[in-house]
């Protein structure tokens, strides 16, 4: 992940002339190597601009010089090129302002299904640059991003990464609270008595503890053999299980059923 990361960071910003275009790409020539052939590149379609375009004609000419960010090397060596991330100075200069880490304030200006849109303070008019991806919202579990924020909402986030590519700068609400998971480290081997609250083809979810779940296989519910564990288990039901393992680094906790794997399964009423 981290890696993935690193590629998205942004890279050198060279002056390019339009040479011409290969389909929807644009063909460059670097401008400014003097004593030497000037090195050609080329700025995939959808790295033209962060507006709709039918083709990058619409924006660029031949012989025009334009900025562009490198963003890699490919086929065999040719050097690639973003022109969509140096399309807005202002947005350009506001994503490098900001570090992986830093802690930065806005406001909430959008909740859906997939994530939360931010405007970071500080961001240039008319834009909104932040985003939250449902998993950086909470430690909990949630069904859907407005149990974690409503729109018009002022929060404090952490940044992930700021990409010019995207014009987008990611964030983090849970890197600023404590894991609970750590605080739930030492309850490997106690037995407890807790509610499920999901169930799956192969088992269950059980809360152990604020923000805190653990999963129990179909296997440790019962020796007989049943298709998905909604045939013995409800939601919202007490079930008694063994914490099994915390796992921090995949962040997940394994439970056993309180007596052994197999036919121990009990209701508690």
């Amino acid at each position: 992940m981290q890696s993935l990361i690193n590629q998205l960071w942004p890279g050198v910003v060279r002056t390019v002339k339009v040479t011409g275009f290969d389909g929807a790409d644009i063909l460059v020539q670097l401008v400014g190597a003097e004593g030497a052939e000037a090195e050609t590149g080329r700025i995939p379609q959808h790295e033209a601009s962060m507006r709709r375009i039918e083709h990058p004609s619409e924006l660029f000419e031949v012989g025009q010089e334009i900025d562009a960010e490198e963003i890699g090397r490919w086929r065999e060596g040719q050097l690639q090129l973003s022109a969509r991330a140096c399309e807005i100075p202002a947005l350009r200069s506001f994503l490098l302002s900001l570090e992986e880490g830093q802690v930065v304030a806005g406001t909430v200006s959008g909740v859906h299904n997939f994530g939360v849109f931010v405007h970071v303070d500080g961001e240039p008019d008319g834009l909104c640059t932040g985003f939250i991806r449902v998993p950086d919202l909470t430690w909990g579990w949630i069904e859907h991003p407005s149990e974690a924020v409503e729109a018009g909402q002022r929060i404090t986030a952490e940044v992930i990464i700021a990409e010019t590519r995207s014009g987008q700068v990611t964030l983090s609400l849970k890197a600023l609270q404590e894991d609970p998971l750590i605080l739930f480290a030492d309850q490997v081997g106690r037995v407890l008595t807790r509610p499920i609250t999901k169930i799956l083809p192969f088992g269950v979810f059980v809360q152990l503890a604020p923000d805190v779940v653990g999963f129990l296989h179909l296997s440790e519910l019962t020796d007989e053999p049943v298709e998905t564990p909604d045939q013995l288990v409800n939601e919202g039901e007490l079930i008694t299980v063994r914490v099994e393992e915390v796992d921090l680094q995949c962040h997940r906790v394994r439970l056993a059923a309180a007596g052994g794997a197999g036919g121990t399964y009990r209701r508690s009423w």
